[in-house]
């Protein structure tokens, strides 16, 4: 139902890398016309080139740079992002940061940090954006969370507990918001081959031990066999935006390749 998307207006942060990025390519190849916000201005003209934008405001994708941290510099980005391309149909909270460790020793710098985007990033742009769709009565936001937010990893309990919580703030939100006719869901990636994952490995061996699975630090393999792309995760969010996902509202859809079996 790729066709239900066209002319619609979408919003996705995290847009410069990654599964950001996937989502921005996967929501224009629909005719979703897409505002790519990040805070890393090179890396998202960067994006727009590979994507073959033009430069003129017909083009699908518009670049706006913002601190997802900063809640007037998120308010004022989505005034500007509604002031040149329209209302907002669609928003795609996909910025995160990680920091890995284990707790004792993990410092509050790093905590601070991995909340700051994770979670309080998602509530400073889902309330601005929300805000408009309640006032029209439509609309549809997809927060991308993580398997770890239902199943504990070792060095990763900052990264999991953000996910945690944005994912419950986002159904939380989507309860809210219902009787709005706004729905919103969470897709939830496992291992997935982008930067943030290769900074976590020792390359290709590294890959393979995620894929089979370590039991010195109680992490399962991924039964199928093979990493997600971000493609796979871009995929997810769109069947959620879309009309196809018509009658689906604080959902979790988990794409890991069955890696933390269904939980």
């Amino acid at each position: 139902m790729q066709e239900t998307m066209e002319n619609r207006t979408a919003l996705v942060t995290g847009a410069a890398g990654g599964i950001g990025a996937a989502v921005v390519a996967e929501l224009c190849g629909r005719g979703v016309r897409v505002a790519a916000v990040d805070r890393d201005a090179t890396a998202l003209e960067k994006l727009v080139a590979e994507l073959g934008g033009n430069g003129d405001e017909e083009r699908a994708v518009t670049v706006f740079t913002a601190d997802i941290t900063d809640a007037s510099a998120v308010d004022d980005v989505v005034d500007a992002v509604e002031r040149r391309l329209g209302p907002l149909d669609y928003l795609v909270n996909g910025a995160g940061v990680l920091r890995v460790g284990e707790v004792v020793g993990f410092t509050t710098e790093d905590w601070a940090a991995v909340f700051a985007v994770n979670t309080t990033g998602v509530f400073h742009v889902s309330r601005a954006v929300a805000e408009r769709m309640v006032a029209r009565r439509h609309g549809a936001i997809v927060t991308v969370g993580s398997n770890a937010a239902n199943t504990p990893r070792a060095q990763m309990a900052a990264y999991a507990a953000s996910k945690a919580a944005a994912a419950q703030f986002t159904k939380s939100l989507g309860l809210e918001v219902a009787r709005h006719g706004i729905r919103c869901n969470v897709v939830a990636p496992g291992s997935t081959d982008t930067p943030m994952l290769a900074s976590m490995l020792d390359g290709d061996s590294g890959r393979a031990a995620t894929v089979r699975g370590r039991p010195e630090v109680f992490k399962l393999g991924i039964p199928l066999g093979k990493l997600a792309r971000p493609q796979d995760v871009a995929e997810a969010v769109a069947f959620l935006l879309s009309d196809a996902a018509s009658h689906i509202t604080l959902h979790e859809l988990t794409v890991d390749g069955g890696a933390t079996l269904g939980a």
